[in-house]
């Protein structure tokens, strides 16, 4: 594990890392999220009967739409030409969540972690914003970084899912 943040030079300011000697690699990154909600609306997102319309179709398309603008909202994010995103959702009826998972994937000289990060986020946040009239008290969390692959440092597996 690197010692040292990336995004800092060696007087402390923040910069853009430079990536002109990386090599280009097919880069992989999965994330997730969870929302924990009352069971009703468990249900109501199943039946794609919320008042505003299927929650969790709007949901993966906020989610790709922003893993494609990640650089413009994280500063110093390079921009990517994502060769793929996907946002899958599992409803989990025991616990009254739905977990969260997207994948973004790239040819390119950095990784897409961020992007991934993004996308599951930005997905939690559009079923919270589509269901908090139902349910107010809603909780977006668990967002984390599952496993990434390619560049340098290879492929890496956060210890839970192994």
């Amino acid at each position: 594990m690197s010692k040292t943040l990336t995004h800092l030079d060696s007087k402390g300011a923040a910069h853009m890392v430079d990536i002109t000697n990386k090599s280009v690699t097919t880069r992989e990154a999965v994330a997730g999220a969870t929302v924990t909600m009352q069971h009703e609306v468990v249900t109501l997102l199943e039946q794609a009967s919320a008042k505003k319309g299927d929650v969790l179709a709007t949901a993966r398309i906020a989610g790709i739409m922003a893993a494609k603008k990640t650089s413009e909202l994280i500063p110093l994010c390079h921009p990517l030409a994502l060769n793929k995103v996907a946002v899958e959702f599992e409803l989990d009826h025991t616990h009254a969540q739905i977990h969260i998972q997207a994948r973004c994937v790239v040819e390119g000289k950095t990784g897409v972690e961020m992007e991934a990060l993004t996308a599951a986020s930005v997905a939690a946040l559009t079923i919270y914003d589509m269901c908090k009239a139902v349910d107010p008290s809603m909780v977006v969390g668990d967002i984390k970084l599952l496993e990434k692959t390619g560049g340098k440092s290879g492929h890496w597996l956060r210890e839970e899912n192994k």
